[in-house]
């Protein structure tokens, strides 16, 4: 069984998750914490509840997703596991994190690159690796079919979608992403978003008012 917990950190509310199996071994998904105190909830919280932080994951290379990825890696030991197709988007960063309030920003490179198919594995829990371009051209989200989890970043939101108007994004190809990745998925999936409450994929479904607007085309 998957357990997660979520803390939201930084000035723009991003959803750091942290998953983990029954023997306690553990991924962190985006890591957004941005300052000590927040590193230091997130460390806290892995040692109280004795958790073995196994990985390291990024939906995208957004600063916001990604202002932690340094701090846990040397924290825990782990590689960063990002999706090739995001590399750009990611040594993008360091290029305009000052100007974005972050001039301590840390870049951190990837030693492993994802791709669409690749299966994160930690303890006995397993997540796909799903290609959710749009937001940012590699995004990706982290799915696990099982339990009807998704980990979706930046792409769906509960009532909302995410934005397309940064370098690289596409509203067409954040509804195709929607439409042919995460809709399929199932109603009873729960769909974990990086920031926001999360929500279900029937929920959005049935009322999500970008996904209701593009079913009446």
């Amino acid at each position: 069984m998957i357990h997660h917990h979520v803390s939201t950190f930084n000035p723009l509310a991003e959803n750091t998750y942290l998953l983990w199996d029954d023997a306690r071994q553990a991924v962190i998904i985006d890591p957004g914490c941005s300052n000590r105190a927040e590193r230091e909830g997130l460390k806290n919280f892995v040692e109280k509840n004795d958790l073995t932080v196994v990985g390291l994951l990024n939906t995208h290379g957004h600063i916001d997703h990604v202002l932690g990825n340094a701090f846990v890696a040397r924290t825990y030991g782990v590689p960063l596991q990002l999706p090739a197709a995001d590399l750009p988007t990611l040594r993008a960063v360091k290029s305009y994190a000052a100007i974005w309030g972050f001039p301590d920003y840390e870049e951190l490179l990837p030693e492993i690159l994802l791709k669409p198919g690749d299966v994160v594995r930690f303890g006995s829990a397993e997540l796909e690796v799903l290609a959710v371009p749009g937001h940012a051209p590699g995004h990706v989200a982290f799915v696990n079919r099982v339990e009807n989890l998704c980990f979706s970043g930046d792409v769906l939101f509960r009532g909302s979608i995410g934005r397309t108007d940064l370098p690289g994004g596409s509203h067409a190809q954040l509804m195709e992403s929607i439409r042919t990745q995460l809709l399929p998925l199932g109603d009873a999936t729960r769909v974990f978003p990086g920031h926001g409450p999360e929500t279900t994929v029937g929920a959005e479904r049935r009322t999500n008012p970008f996904l209701l607007a593009d079913f009446s085309k």
